[in-house]
């Protein structure tokens, strides 16, 4: 077949992967339980007759559906979802007994069964081909691990780019959740990883936490499906972007943050204000940016898009040049509203080159309010991020899907609170 076969709601469907493999999907009406709409699927490798073999096995499938809409309710309500049940829901289902295995999984990979094992544990002894082939088969089929395999008593802290005045914070948050359960904390900083052919993935499927914590990271598809597969619990904490996959995650209220900060400067007087964001692939720098714009809108001063300058990295060196260039300019902003903490301290040596007083001459934001602020001078105004309640609430997430415990939601988020200090001031126009 050289496509999908199209829907047939009341005969099941039969579709092409891109393996090759054909998918059976036969709609087996609603869970009583969870009054969620269930499909019995099945899937036939690749290969002579898989064609014939696949529309075999839809017949069967639809004379299992027909038996279970024909079953009492009651009935239905008291056995087991069918192994090959599964809820359409948009995101993997659990995997139940009897769905696929490692033999299956080895089958259609075109490789042995230990093969499949040593890509599920991050052993060594794959070729890096072999081992992507059988990781797409893995993603392919949504496989999860049967069993509750035995785990270090770690949880591993994955940054990117790993900044010390961040970083201390949200490990000491993880601590303190880890230690009440006798588990050590453990990190990796992605960006310094160099060996080839291996990812952050595998080291910790080698290593096999009781759960992993990605902080300011963007993983592949590739990467969370690997973690997922060897039934590694895995929480997000300020994900860079939107993962494809419903990855739990924990965050921080940016929007409603940037929009103090905007309204702050507002009501001191500014209307000239400039925006230094982060890169724009970070969902973190979006949002304040349109809570900066949000307060403005509802000032009735639209931002100056020529006021607005994107940082390649929420970095020093983003507020020091974007500093220089927005105060060499003929009418220069009074105020600027920053990324982060970092880019608001470039500002201020941007400020001191130019011969230009903060907060007299310019009022400068920043956001995280990491320890730095205090001490510089003038103290900084800024936005709190909890970053410890974060990074213990990350922990929770991850020991509560370690011990199988459903989570209520799948996104907590925390508030900021807008910090005034001294580099803010009404303008001297003003």
């Amino acid at each position: 077949m050289a496509g999908a076969v199209g829907f047939r709601p009341a005969r099941g469907e039969i579709e092409t992967l891109p393996s090759g493999s054909l998918r059976v999907r036969v709609y087996a009406g609603v869970d009583p339980l969870t009054r969620k709409r269930r499909y019995l699927t099945a899937t036939v490798p690749a290969g002579p007759g898989a064609a014939e073999e696949a529309e075999a096995v839809r017949v069967r499938l639809l004379g299992e559906a027909e038996q279970r809409r024909a079953a009492p309710a009651a009935a239905r309500a008291d056995q087991p979802p069918s192994a090959t049940a599964t809820a359409d829901r948009g995101r993997p289902a659990d995997r139940r007994q009897g769905d696929m295995t490692v033999a299956a999984i080895a089958r259609l990979a075109g490789v042995s069964a230990a093969t499949v094992s040593k890509v599920l544990n991050g052993r060594s002894g794959v070729a890096p081909r072999t081992r992507q082939q059988v990781e797409a088969v893995l993603r392919e089929h949504r496989y999860r691990r049967p069993e509750t395999p035995a785990r270090a008593a770690t949880i591993e802290v994955v940054f990117y780019g790993m900044l010390s005045n961040l970083a201390i914070v949200i490990m000491q948050g993880v601590e303190q959740v880890a230690s009440a359960h006798n588990l050590s904390v453990g990190f990796i900083d992605v960006l310094h990883q160099t060996s080839a052919g291996r990812t952050w993935a595998h080291d910790l499927l080698a290593r096999r936490p009781t759960g992993v914590i990605s902080v300011h990271l963007h993983f592949p598809t590739e990467q969370h499906a690997l973690l997922a597969a060897s039934a590694i619990p895995l929480v997000a904490l300020d994900p860079t972007g939107e993962p494809e996959h419903p990855v739990p995650s924990v965050g921080a209220t940016d929007w409603n943050g940037a929009l103090a900060a905007a309204r702050h400067l507002l009501h001191l007087g500014h209307r000239r204000i400039a925006a230094i964001t982060g890169p724009t692939e970070r969902l973190s720098a979006r949002r304040r940016l349109d809570g900066i714009r949000a307060a403005m809108d509802a000032a009735g001063t639209p931002m100056d898009e020529r006021l607005i300058r994107t940082g390649q990295w929420f970095a020093f060196e983003d507020g020091l040049s974007h500093g220089r260039e927005l105060l060499r300019l003929a009418d220069p902003p009074t105020a600027i509203l920053c990324g982060n903490d970092l880019q608001a301290l470039g500002v201020y040596e941007a400020a001191r080159l130019a011969g230009r007083r903060i907060p007299e001459d310019l009022s400068v934001v920043g956001f995280d309010d990491i320890s730095a602020t205090r001490w510089c001078g003038p103290p900084m105004t800024t936005v709190r991020q909890p970053f410890a309640e974060m990074g213990a609430t990350a922990a929770r997430l991850v020991l509560a899907m370690a011990a199988g415990h459903p989570l209520p939601q799948d996104r907590v988020e925390f508030a900021t609170t807008l910090i005034v200090r001294d580099s803010t001031a009404p303008p001297a126009a003003a």
